[in-house]
This record gives C-alpha cells, structure tokens and sequence, in this order.
C-alpha cells in the first residue's frame, strides 16, 4: 500500500461526520457504527451540544464546523411542504462548508421527495441517496409502540402490502456510503425479504409477544381524527397513500446490493423486540 493510500485513510478516518437525527431510529445507529470504526461524530439535534435545526438556519454553520460528510435525515418528512427547498438550502451550505459526502436518506415511492433529492445532487456534493421502505421499527420506538401496547393496530390501509426494512440494515448501508467512495452517484432502494400486510404483521407481533395484537382497518377520515386528537400533522394520513396504491408493493435488493447479504426478516425483529420487553402490557 502506497503512502499516498495510506493518506488518504487516515484523513478520512479522522474526518468528522455530522450525522442529523443522531438520535433517532437510523442516525443513532449509523452514530455508533461509526463510533465503533473510530470515526469523530456529530450528532445534529436541537438538543445535542452543537444544535441543529431544520427550521433555523442559524445553527447549521456551527453544526457543519469542520464536517467533512454528513448523513441528512429529514423529519418529520420529505413528503412534507418546504422540506425540498430546505434540503437543497442546506445541501449547498454543507457544500460551501467543506462538506463534500452528502447521503441522504430518501422515501422509497415519495415523488414528493424526488425534489428534495434533485436538490442535494444540485449542491455539487459527491451524493448517495438511500430509498427506504417503512421501518420495522416503527413499531417498538416510534408512532406504532402505543397501539402493540393496547393490543389494537387500527390503520387506513385495507389489505395493502409494504416491504418493511430493518433500521439497522438501513444503517449498515448508509455507513457504507459514508466510507466507501463505490456508492458515491449511486441510489439504493432498500426493502425488506418479503411483502406483508398489517394484518400479517399484527400476526408477526402476535406470535412474537405470546399477545393477541389485532390489525383494524379504518377510514382515512378517523385516521385523520386521530392524529389531531394527538397534536400530529395530519399530512402523516397522506403517506399511507403510498401504500394504498399499489406503487411500493414490490421488492428491492439494495441492501444485497450493498452488504451482499439478505436483509432482515420482520420475525426476526420481532423477535428480538419482544425479548427486550419493550411490548410487555
């Protein structure tokens, strides 16, 4: 290996990462993989030491201090309005900053999102974008945790099919990504093994904890009535459109692509969820 190789590694490994949504389902794992190889870390959050906001643009030049590639999540969600315009904003400032690794994760069928995407690759920067189907995950750390607890899934999407992906195989292909410059122009699709349904995955989750857990299907208009009572945006009903329709039921093969290996099964996840005892009522 040449010492010009060897260069090479050794700033890339001391390059820092700002990783936004650090703490949450995909940047807290794609922080500690990192961690864990060694690389410097940033987490970007409103509560993290160097703050980051999407609304405030005042805080992204403190967060992109001597950051070389960052990881850029987008919530509540690229679907949302003014998200493409904000990911192009930052997008040229990371650029401007130093910042030439952008990977982005993407929704996987959000023609809203294509946008937002266009607009990173606008930057300049060296881009990844990683499509991904819904997480298995949103069912033990996030908005579908309630609903296993009270044993009742009641959802506006009928008999639709989606191929949930693993948050942890979509951290594993993004820290590839970051580090591996054959994924640079490259865009990855990433699904689960298998198509299921919400009735399946109530059945899945069922099996899993020893409960009985129910999938109800319900109107977009109760759905709706819902997410108000809660204090959510009601533009989280729309992404279930992206179900009903048809266009997401199908499988990809990115994180094969990527990791050459399968990617995670949702038993499995379930699993290993409910031995943690996350879904004890």
């Amino acid at each position: 290996m040449t010492q010009t190789t060897h260069s090479t590694q050794s700033r890339e490994a001391a390059a820092t990462t700002l990783v936004i949504g650090g703490k949450g389902k995909t940047g807290s794992r794609v922080a500690e993989r990192l961690t864990a190889q060694g690389r410097p870390v940033r987490v970007g959050s409103r509560s993290s030491q160097t703050p980051f906001d999407w609304n405030r643009p005042d805080t992204w030049s403190a967060a992109l201090e001597d950051v070389d590639r960052v990881y850029v999540t987008y919530y509540p969600d690229l679907a949302f309005p003014g998200a493409a315009d904000q990911v192009g904003a930052f997008a040229r400032a990371a650029v401007a900053a130093g910042a030439r690794r952008l990977v982005l994760l993407s929704g996987r069928g959000e023609e809203s999102a294509r946008r937002a995407e266009e607009n990173l690759k606008a930057s300049g920067a060296d881009w990844t974008v990683v499509r991904a189907a819904w997480f298995h995950q949103n069912f033990d750390e996030s908005f579908f945790l309630e609903p296993v607890l009270a044993g009742e899934i009641a959802l506006p999407t009928a008999d639709a099919v989606e191929p949930f992906v693993d948050a942890d195989d979509i951290a594993d292909v993004v820290v590839a990504a970051l580090t591996d410059d054959r994924h640079i122009g490259r865009t990855y699709e990433l699904t689960g093994p298998r198509l299921l349904s919400f009735q399946d995955v109530a059945a899945e989750l069922s099996k899993a904890t020893g409960r009985t857990i129910t999938y109800v299907a319900v109107s977009d208009a109760s759905y709706r009535a819902v997410l108000r009572e809660h204090g959510l945006p009601e533009d989280f009903a729309d992404l279930f459109a992206l179900i009903l329709d048809g266009r997401n039921a199908h499988l990809d093969h990115g994180v094969e692509e990527v990791l050459g290996r399968k990617p995670r099964d949702f038993a499995d996840f379930a699993r290993r969820a409910a031995a943690t005892g996350i879904w004890n009522a």
